[in-house]
């Protein structure tokens, strides 16, 4: 893949570019309390990993919300570029820490922001340039997709945040407002460059090889 740098698409087009939200907060309880930010892939923690790709997908500035051992991933890991947001009600599940993250978006000029989750480490730059091409070619709601499955990434553009926010809740993320959207979603097929597989057993373990 040519890679294509937030910084190259901003002097190209002359508009904002994506910015990138990565929701890290997870405990790993199934895990047996293994926060799911500092388990190893490749020689470093996975959260590094994980927002390393959002840049060499074109997303900028990044956004990382942190919960479970945060004090520890923000001592351990290198995470440059990278805005930390804390989410002390991570335990409430992924809604919260989405809610957190467009919280803190709202305060820039992105257009749409790409969201990714830390525990899905052979979901790579491909599939988040991707998402961003289907952005630019007018997408202001899209999701990867995997064959017939609807999965991660997924973008949303501005005027969507607010309503995902409110419709976040539990572990369901932005789930709900995406079926209640589905005749806006465009779906960008990404089965051939990722694997969607995420890390919630320890029989997932074998996705960080």
């Amino acid at each position: 893949m040519t890679r294509t740098t937030a910084t190259t698409y901003r002097a190209a087009s002359g508009a904002a570019p994506v910015a990138g939200l990565l929701l890290a907060a997870g405990g790993g309880r199934r895990l047996g309390g293994r926060p799911k930010a500092l388990l190893e892939h490749r020689g470093r923690p996975l959260v590094e990993h994980a927002a390393a790709i959002l840049a060499e997908g074109g997303c900028a500035p990044r956004y990382v919300v942190l919960g479970a051992a945060s004090e520890e991933v923000r001592a351990r890991c290198r995470l440059p570029g990278c805005e930390l947001l804390d989410n002390p009600s991570w335990a409430d599940g992924m809604g919260s820490s989405l809610r957190a993250g467009l919280a803190a978006l709202t305060a820039g000029d992105a257009p749409a922001v790409l969201v990714t989750l830390v525990d899905q480490p052979r979901v790579g730059a491909v599939a988040v340039a991707r998402l961003l091409a289907a952005h630019r070619a007018g997408a202001g709601l899209a999701a990867a997709s995997y064959g017939a499955e609807r999965g991660h990434p997924v973008l949303f553009a501005r005027e969507h945040w607010a309503g995902v926010a409110r419709a976040a809740t539990g572990d369901r993320g932005a789930r709900d407002y995406l079926r209640a959207h589905s005749a806006e979603l465009t779906l960008v097929e990404c089965g051939d460059v990722a694997d969607p597989g995420d890390i919630d057993t320890p029989d997932d373990l074998r996705l960080l090889g």
